[in-house]
């Protein structure tokens, strides 16, 4: 027995030692990744700090989580500003002002205009160009990243509908229609960058997402019947209910991947979103034809960033600012 005892207190010696080892490689390892990523040039670490620096948990869990109100960050480099009502930009009146356009932008991230700087994001391009038309119309933007259809539309339903919209322009995309858990992570994953940049990198490891695994995943999102698809109907048709309800019109931007802009492999999602939109009556503008067979260099946000750039933005902006002020018909889309 007298000889046990400095045998356990020499295992315990050793996992204390090889614990403090663990804690010390572990803060140390955070400590250089933090100084790395201070260049603000990591797209997955930017999008983790927007979702801690920007994003609160919702109250209604199909949304899952909200934009913090009256809240700013820098990201990417670029300063963006969360108002009282969640929505980027500056301060606005919660009703619109007598004779007033009132236009609302729903949609996600590329909505919202991630990496990209606010006076260059399609919300203040399209009011900037009604502006010089000499038109009073004012533009929201109530973009919120990793957002699908079902929380755009409900997040209207339940916090925007009283900014009372005369409009509302949907800059749709593939993912709208996919189904999202609500994310937040564990304690580390909310507050370690080397935990968040060690789960990326062994998810990615384990399941690989290269262009045909993305085509098949999308193919199953949008197969006719498929549960993902019904929610999406399900949630245009409220939104279509409510806007003829309200005397509201409705236009859906779909906004291609651009990944691959010379051989479009999603034809089909897209294909899906003009059939509804015809459906609900519903203008239906396709963003493709304006991007079709740019290189990522010239319209991605940053290497490694597939959200469109200024360059991007512009491009919408230019294609879907004639349909709303009714000057063209929309471009391989409907009214």
């Amino acid at each position: 027995m007298a000889k046990s005892r400095p045998a356990g207190r020499q295992l315990l010696f050793s996992i204390l030692s090889l614990l403090i080892a663990l804690i010390v490689s572990f803060g140390l390892g955070e400590g250089l990744l933090r100084l790395k990523n201070a260049s603000m040039k990591n797209y997955d670490i930017e999008m983790w700090r927007y979702a801690k620096e920007l994003k609160v948990r919702s109250t209604d869990l199909r949304l899952g989580f909200e934009h913090a109100p009256n809240s700013q960050a820098t990201l990417e480099s670029v300063l963006v500003r969360i108002n009282s009502w969640g929505l980027r930009g500056g301060p606005v009146t919660d009703k619109p002002q007598p004779g007033v356009r009132r236009i609302l932008l729903l949609g996600s991230s590329i909505a919202l205009g991630w990496g990209v700087p606010e006076d260059q994001t399609l919300s203040v391009l399209l009011q900037n160009r009604f502006t010089d038309a000499g038109q009073r119309v004012e533009v929201l933007n109530a973009g919120i990243g990793n957002y699908n259809a079902e929380r755009y539309v409900e997040r209207f339903l339940l916090r925007l509908a009283p900014l009372q919209p005369s409009d509302i322009l949907v800059l749709a995309f593939a993912r709208d229609g996919e189904e999202l858990d609500a994310g937040g992570g564990n304690f580390l994953l909310r507050h370690s960058e080397l935990a968040v940049t060690i789960w990326i990198a062994s998810h990615r490891l384990f399941d690989p997402s290269g262009e045909n695994n993305l085509v098949d995943h999308y193919k199953a999102v949008y197969a006719p019947g498929s549960h993902s698809l019904a929610v999406l109907q399900a949630e245009y048709a409220k939104l279509a209910d409510y806007a003829k309800a309200h005397n509201i019109r409705v236009t859906v931007a779909m906004m291609p991947d651009i990944h691959n802009l010379s051989d479009y492999p999603l034809g089909f999602v897209d294909d899906a979103f003009a059939a509804m939109c015809r459906q609900l009556g519903f203008t239906y503008v396709d963003l493709l034809p304006a991007f079709k067979g740019r290189q990522p260099d010239e319209v991605w946000a940053m290497p490694g960033d597939p959200h469109p750039n200024a360059v991007g933005q512009a491009i919408m902006a230019e294609t879907v600012f004639p349909v709303l002020a009714g000057e063209t018909q929309p471009p391989g889309g409907s009214n």
